[in-house]
């Protein structure tokens, strides 16, 4: 087969223009992902995402949006449901853990159903960066915690909800933003922690979740590490970290090449990052001109990236649990007996 191309990619609006599918189709992206920009009601999102997938002749051509959960949601009432931050599971859990455990996988299963339906079959998450006091507030409340056991095991449970209603997970920020004292949208956080702390707290619910199918990396520059290089255009980081101590062999996505943290144009950045060893560069805003530049320059996958694709497919078809109706109504009584208050 003709591999696609090793970029995931946004678009501008809730529709498509007539220069959009044009590009699309000429640059053959391995898969698209939406944000609040593309998103305006269930009709309009499925018709966005058959669209997309027209463009690239591929039925199976994956769609990501971020729905973690609180403040990182771009699905919102009054179509789709609030759920709750990946912290109030973490509080839960220093009361009541196999509580906890139970309401983070049944939290996610519920985001898969609001997913799913709409043709959106990967969502960026678990979280699983690990708090660190003194950190930038970016991660914040998206984290479960700051014990990387109870981190490991909200975030399994997290991904194995998602991935029983048809939706594959992708644990972010690979190998761990939780410390970082700056925002990546906006520039490069400098991580000073020695390797030996990195292993034990920030790497550790990676290498716990290892098997997951897909990984974010995270612009950060880690000194005891890669020296001058971001973690998603280090070489160093993603051979002897990554796939290495972690252990990950999953299909590795960039983090947003258009945030700030990362120098360079946007070819450099898609060179570096794929040249690192990351298997598909992620461009997120939607701009043509930055994508026309990523398309002139980025390669296809290859065979080894799309075998990736493949068994995280593998994996979530075998997780799925073919819930109906009234089992997911179950779900929603159960999750609002666990946290104590209603849920949509």
């Amino acid at each position: 087969m003709t591999m696609p191309a090793a970029v995931i990619l946004g678009c501008a609006g809730p529709r498509l223009s007539a220069d959009e599918r044009a590009f699309f189709r000429d640059a053959d992206p391995l898969g698209f992902i939406l944000f609040a920009r593309n998103v305006a009601t269930p009709q309009q999102v499925r018709a966005l995402t058959g669209d997309l997938r027209d463009c690239v002749g591929r039925a199976e051509a994956p769609v990501l949006i971020d729905q973690e959960g609180g403040r990182v949601a771009r699905l919102k009432p009054p179509y789709w449901r609030v759920a709750p931050p990946a912290a109030l599971f973490g509080a839960l859990h220093g009361r009541e853990p196999e509580a906890a455990v139970e309401a983070t996988r049944l939290n996610a299963r519920l985001i898969a159903a609001d997913l799913a339906p709409l043709g959106i079959d990967v969502d960026c998450a678990p979280v699983l960066d690990v708090t660190v006091a003194g950190a930038h507030g970016v991660i914040g409340d998206r984290a479960f915690g700051e014990a990387p056991a109870v981190v490991a095991a909200l975030g399994r449970a997290q991904a194995e909800g998602l991935m029983a209603g048809g939706v594959i997970p992708v644990m972010k920020h690979i190998p761990g933003h939780g410390r970082a004292r700056a925002d990546s949208h906006f520039e490069l956080p400098i991580v000073e922690a020695g390797r030996a702390e990195l292993e034990a707290c920030d790497f550790a619910p990676f290498r716990a979740l290892a098997d997951l199918p897909w990984a974010m990396t995270a612009h950060v520059l880690y000194r005891a590490l890669s020296g001058n290089q971001p973690a998603t255009t280090s070489s160093a980081v993603v051979r002897d970290i990554i796939r290495g101590h972690i252990g990950f062999d999953g299909l590795l996505i960039t983090d947003d090449l258009s945030m700030q943290a990362l120098d360079g144009t946007h070819a450099e950045r898609v060179r570096a990052g794929l040249a690192a060893g990351c298997d598909v560069a992620l461009h997120c805003n939607g701009d043509m001109d930055q994508m026309r530049e990523i398309a002139g320059v980025v390669p296809a996958l290859t065979p080894l990236a799309w075998e990736r694709v493949e068994r995280g497919t593998s994996q979530r078809a075998a997780a799925r649990d073919g819930a109906d109706a009234e089992a997911l109504e179950r779900t929603r009584r159960r999750l609002a007996m666990l946290l104590d208050r209603p849920v949509a």
